[in-house]
């Protein structure tokens, strides 16, 4: 029977009741099966960074037996970092299967939210403030996912940009920002990916919450985009009975335990008994349900493929992912990569050195079978040759001591908010100059030092902002002074989002950004310091000096009060600094290694006419260095003379390629027309104006290294 034939059967045999069953959680993370007609429930799991822990079906309380340890892959944004296709793909294919291998149907991934400002608690779990290379990396990490017979959730569907009052918070954005900044990673992921399910947002867009917005999933998500894959709710995301019935949402979850109470349960079918809300409405819902299970062969007679967790094949695949995350910042006098041979005592200070990440930051925690933090990476890798000894540095919060359950009271106070400054009490003062002062009496004795900081879970939350970008725990005087002490102390900063370096940036020779990148982690680290591995991760995000240079604070408003004005427009991240000649401390796209690259014969020349026309885009690319290495080539797009409405340039091509020293590799990029266009917001299309336009060659945003003109 074909796939239509055999649901139509199954909605003509379903009750009303088994029906509503089918559309709400009858535990947190699973929906109630139809035994009769050999319909399962539907079984669904966070997250972005590794199968998440079992839960009773009425409980936040973990099980707690042993086997839901999994692998721990490395977030979004390290993922971003490694402006891999393919890595992203094999990625995917590690969460599916592992996803799979705990019995899951849907795993809620990736977030693709554009990173508009630093500040967002959840920014680890997004990938970038860049919607083309969002999307370019969503696209393979979906697809990877859903070889394992998983649908992946594409989340959060859309303007999710904060925590701060994240339920009721009404986003206010042009139409032109939305389209050209906000949607198109979810278009790509949707059309181009296939994601077989979508999750709803939080947050309120032209007076509607957007799990029940006529206008987000129903005008451009079914009928512009025709997705035709099952939308769920994020977790309590629904709010009135009607509205959700007569959207596009499919399914309501929450993460409360009064499952018959929710919007699309008891309150749903007594306004159905009353002629106020058409059972046809649930029929569609329970459609795309039923399709959904279909597509991942759950129905009767259907061969499932079984999935695997914690192998040796995933763990290969995660320390490959983590060793092209690392993006090398500053290397002054070559003081990386470290030799073994020259160190015989080494002291390795800052909290995150010792720190296991896993565990924390809100639904994306995790139990991972192992986590290498950079201290147990580094020693691993020097075998016991060269003395390592560790010095905590400072005093920083356990994020692990957060109450079990803690999503129980996730949807109160407007469900997010910013964090306030700390308590510094005298005693907690006391304490970090203790540890400050040890780490710089110490630090003196030993051949080499690698001080390991940033941020942890305690920053990087759901549900909380930060303040500002400043690092926590007394940071900056500790390093600023290992530096006055140990000009080549090597800087590694661990953590999700940028932070203020401007107290120490200037004196540091070598600095080494981590993000949050995995059960490998550590040994990546390890083996990029030390020259096993030549560093080759990009900047998938602009890191200004203060959040306030970020336009979403000196122009728009963020976190903003019961409405949030998007006043910057298109003008997010690099598309800001460049145009408005801002200065970062490191611009979208940069990244150094260790070896040096040059690029040679660009040539751009249009071919065809009209809609249909494309670019070809030449170029060669030498490893003019010592050593084998990546380069992440990226090409720009910018109307010449385009004044002050459009960005001076947009990413609209990469590729990442490995040379020999001395090897030449030719490229070709070819440039449909979306590359050259913008939203019309008066004709309500994308439109590509005539005339010329400059194609740029970047290292990075900032770093234009060829530059070459067409005309249209």
């Amino acid at each position: 029977m074909d796939m239509e034939s055999k649901i139509e059967r199954l909605l003509k045999e379903l009750t009303l009741d088994e029906k509503i069953g089918m559309i709400h959680g009858k535990g947190l993370f699973e929906t109630k099966g139809v035994e009769r007609l050999g319909i399962p429930p539907l079984k669904l799991s966070d997250g972005p960074m590794g199968v998440r822990n079992e839960f009773p079906g009425d409980s936040w309380v973990p099980v707690g037996n042993s086997d839901d340890y999994v692998s721990y892959l490395p977030s979004n944004s390290a993922l971003a970092s490694t402006w891999n296709r393919k890595l992203a793909g094999k990625c995917g294919q590690v969460l599916g299967e592992e996803a799979r291998g705990r019995g899951k149907d849907v795993i809620l991934a990736p977030g693709i939210n554009i990173k508009r400002s630093s500040l967002c608690g959840r920014n680890f779990e997004y990938m970038s403030e860049d919607p083309y290379l969002a999307g370019e990396m969503a696209v393979p990490l979906i697809e990877g996912i859903q070889k394992a017979d998983v649908a992946a959730c594409v989340k959060h569907f859309a303007l999710n940009n904060q925590e701060t009052d994240r339920l009721w918070v009404e986003v206010e954005v042009s139409d032109q920002a939305l389209r050209e900044i906000y949607l198109p990673a979810f278009k790509k992921a949707v059309k181009k990916a296939g994601a077989l399910s979508l999750m709803g947002a939080y947050n309120r867009y032209k007076g509607e919450h957007c799990c029940e917005s006529k206008e987000l999933l129903t005008d451009i998500l079914r009928k512009e985009w025709g997705y035709d894959g099952m939308v769920v709710s994020d977790w309590g995301a629904v709010h009135d009975t009607k509205k959700a019935a007569e959207s596009a949402l499919d399914l309501e979850m929450s993460v409360t335990y009064d499952f018959d109470n929710y919007c699309l349960a008891r309150p749903l079918k007594e306004a159905v008994e009353k002629g106020e809300i058409s059972e046809g409405l649930i029929d569609e819902k329970v459609k795309n349900i039923l399709q959904l299970m279909d597509r991942l062969h759950m129905l009767p007679g259907e061969h499932r493929q079984s999935g695997s967790y914690n192998t040796p094949e995933h763990q290969k695949t995660l320390l490959k992912a983590a060793e092209e995350s690392i993006v090398l910042l500053k290397n002054e006098n070559h003081i990386l990569p470290l030799k073994p041979e020259r160190i015989r005592k080494l002291l390795v200070v800052g909290d995150n050195a010792n720190r296991a990440h896993s565990g924390g930051g809100g639904s994306a925690e995790i139990k991972a079978f192992y986590e290498i933090t950079p201290l147990l990476g580094i020693k691993m890798l020097l075998g016991g040759n060269t003395r390592v000894d560790f010095c905590q540095g400072y005093l920083a919060d356990d994020f692990l001591t957060k109450e079990a359950g803690w999503q129980e009271e996730s949807l109160k106070d407007g469900g997010g908010k910013t964090a306030g400054e700390k308590d510094t009490d005298g005693a907690l003062l006391q304490k970090q100059k203790e540890l400050r002062e040890e780490a710089l009496r110490k630090a003196a004795l030993y051949d080499q030092v690698i001080f390991v900081g940033g941020l942890n879970h305690q920053q990087d939350l759901e549900g909380r902002d930060r303040p500002d970008m400043k690092l926590p725990y007394a940071q900056d005087q500790l390093i600023l002074e290992l530096l006055k002490a140990k000009p080549d102390t090597v800087v590694v900063m661990a953590a999700g989002s940028p932070v203020e370096m401007g107290a120490w940036l200037s004196r540091a020779k070598a600095l080494v950004w981590n993000w949050y990148a995995g059960m490998e982690g550590g040994k990546a680290l390890a083996e990029v310091l030390f020259g096993k591995v030549n560093p080759s991760g990009r900047l998938p995000e602009s890191f200004p000096f203060s959040h306030m240079d970020c336009p979403a604070h000196c122009i728009g408003e963020f976190p903003g009060g019961k409405t949030v004005a998007y006043r910057e427009g298109i003008f997010v991240g690099y598309r800001y600094y460049e145009t408005r000649q801002v200065p970062v401390a490191f611009p979208f796209g940069y990244g150094l290694s260790y070896t040096e690259f040059t690029y040679e014969r660009l040539k751009a020349r249009v071919k065809g006419n009209g809609n249909g026309a494309k670019v070809q885009v030449t170029l060669g690319v030498v490893n003019t260095g010592a050593m084998k290495g990546k380069e992440v080539v990226q090409l720009y797009v910018g109307r010449k003379n385009s004044g002050e409405d459009r960005p001076i340039r947009e990413l609209k091509a990469f590729d990442k390629i490995s040379l020999k020293p001395g090897e030449i590799k030719n490229l070709e990029f070819m440039l449909d027309m979306e590359a050259f266009s913008y939203y019309d917001e008066k004709e309500k299309e994308f439109r590509v104006e005539k005339g010329a336009y400059i194609i740029s060659v970047c290292r990075s945003s900032h770093e234009v290294w060829m530059e070459t003109e067409v005309e249209l």
